[in-house]
């Protein structure tokens, strides 16, 4: 099953995607310009491979819900993001505000 579903953080509206799938559930939370994502996400693979997309995205391991995954400090974060401030250890919720 895949759910999307609004998410309010501070007056803003974000994109929660949630993907069952066997024996894991994968998680996105996405503004405009970027997204936090569980540990599916391989940020190497954006910032290697992908590096001319620019992408901005976060990654939180350990998260079984889109709650989680926005308290959850990001464990992992691309060159992108970190160039707008985000950095490893910066709050979910947190992160998607700076990408505004």
């Amino acid at each position: 099953m895949v759910s999307l579903t609004p998410v309010e953080i501070e007056g803003f509206t974000f994109l929660a995607i949630a993907v069952e799938l066997p024996k894991t559930t994968l998680l996105v939370v996405s503004s405009e310009r970027g997204y936090i994502m569980c540990g599916a996400l391989d940020v190497g693979l954006l910032n290697e491979k992908l590096k001319d997309r620019r992408i901005i995205a976060g990654r939180a391991v350990g998260v079984k819900t889109i709650d989680q995954l926005l308290e959850a400090p990001l464990e992992s974060v691309t060159i992108e993001a970190e160039a707008m401030g985000i950095t490893k250890g910066t709050i979910g919720r947190d992160a998607l505000l700076m990408m505004l």
